[in-house]
């Protein structure tokens, strides 16, 4: 099995019955941050809320950037949680002037690892 294979994305949600939503949604505010940066948060079930017990929770949230010039994937960042105690949404400054695109991954622990891109 192939690692994409194992990635859900907004195809699988919409064939799902799952009430909760699992596509990260990912949203930039401009030159909001310290000296100029961006503010890009990343929210999991940002319409509808998802579980957030220690039975069913989202375990992480992590962001890549696709560079303009040489398509090189960086590794942004990653935030975990707490299930229960913890906001599953991660927010992260970066310039994203480098940047073509913005992929974020996120792992639920009972409906597995899903992923959202969007381009800059």
């Amino acid at each position: 099995m192939k690692f994409q294979e194992l990635v859900k994305g907004k195809n699988e949600e919409a064939e799902s019955t799952l009430k909760e939503k699992h596509v990260p949604v990912i949203e930039i505010e401009k030159e909001k941050g310290v000296n100029g940066t961006d503010i890009v948060r990343v929210y999991v079930g940002k319409e509808t809320p998802h579980p957030n017990k220690v039975e069913h929770h989202i375990a992480w949230i992590a962001l890549f950037g696709v560079k303009k010039d040489n398509d090189q994937v960086v590794n942004l960042g990653r935030s975990s949680f707490a299930p229960v105690h913890t906001n599953h949404n991660a927010t992260f400054e970066i310039r994203t002037d480098d940047f073509k695109t913005l992929c974020a991954t996120e792992y639920c622990n009972i409906h597995g690892l899903w992923e959202n891109c969007i381009e800059v």
